[in-house]
């Protein structure tokens, strides 16, 4: 049986994108035409690839054998594009990127600035929501991710940032409420903690050479915003876990300063997750450099290694 390559491309594309209507604006066809080439593949097979409802696309049982083949096509044919896009001069495209918002802000500015400067051809597209995207069903390109990654065979990671943690208070919350001298002394004070992913606040894990103390902390404030919660420390409603990256700043001002200096917080890794091709567009490779060469000198100025 004679199966055309494109027809299985194109149901990839279905499933990726869940409906006709959206896989059709992803290969610029008609939807009229998107139906009627899986509806001759389905004939061609012999058998139903998907049950179609009003509200959703489900993958038969045939289907969902069929769709490892399929995607196969798929990774084929973005190797031959990232081979072709690798081989230009100049890369050029659009690159979608999703990130948090409070690094993009902070930690991004001049690496977004020299990139766009270096490479006219390249068109960016951010995503800042706080959400953990689908970088292959949505069609992202590289996601920013903070802390320790879930095992995933079909992405790859590469270290961009490596940031170090502290706790910080407004010399006016200290002069009110004293200074903590043990983290024990930290259950009698306001925390302003950092949302975990599963929901309440992340546990502070504090060393001191051997010595180690975790406790999961109730917050008098918790947020998925590092940058909110600085904030509010520099206001005195509290004390907070923050990196160099975001207390820095206020340090230098003297709006904040270190809570038990003696005692160290682990560090966070900054991950740029990207789809585990065999060949990275050349577009995705330059980002990348110009993110982790620009990311790590920052870092070391502000450890006083520059």
């Amino acid at each position: 049986m004679d199966v055309e390559p494109n027809d299985l491309l194109l149901f990839a594309r279905i499933v990726e994108a869940g409906s006709f209507s959206q896989a059709a604006l992803r290969v610029d066809l008609p939807k009229s035409t998107v139906s009627r080439r899986i509806a001759l593949l389905e004939a061609k097979l012999g058998e139903r690839l998907l049950q179609r409802t009003t509200r959703k696309l489900m993958l038969t049982e045939f289907g969902a054998s069929l769709l490892d083949h399929a995607r196969k096509v798929v990774e084929e044919v973005e190797a031959a594009g990232a081979l072709v896009q690798h081989r230009q001069q100049a890369p050029s495209g659009r690159l979608r990127i999703s990130m948090p918002a409070d690094f993009a802000s902070l930690g991004m500015t001049q690496v977004m600035t020299s990139f766009m400067a270096q490479y006219p051809a390249i068109t960016l597209e951010l995503d800042l929501s706080p959400r953990r995207v689908d970088l292959v069903s949505e069609n992202f390109d590289i996601a920013i991710r903070m802390g320790d990654l879930p095992d995933d065979a079909s992405l790859n990671a590469r270290r961009v940032a490596l940031e170090k943690m502290a706790l910080y208070a407004a010399p006016s919350y200290l002069a009110l409420r004293g200074l903590p001298e043990h983290p024990d002394d930290l259950l009698k004070h306001d925390l302003l903690c950092l949302l975990s992913r599963g929901g309440g606040p992340s546990p502070w894990r504090l060393t001191r050479g051997k010595t180690v103390w975790e406790r999961e902390l109730p917050g008098r404030l918790t947020a998925n915003s590092p940058d909110l919660l600085t904030r509010v420390a520099c206001a005195g409603a509290g004390i907070a876990a923050s990196s160099d990256l975001f207390a820095a700043p206020s340090v230098a001002k003297g709006e904040l300063v270190r809570v038990l200096p003696e005692w160290d917080l682990p560090q966070v890794t900054g991950w740029a997750v990207f789809p585990g091709r065999r060949l990275m567009p050349a577009k995705t490779r330059a980002f990348l450099d110009t993110m982790e060469g620009l990311c790590c000198t920052e870092a070391r100025k502000r450890m006083g290694m520059e």
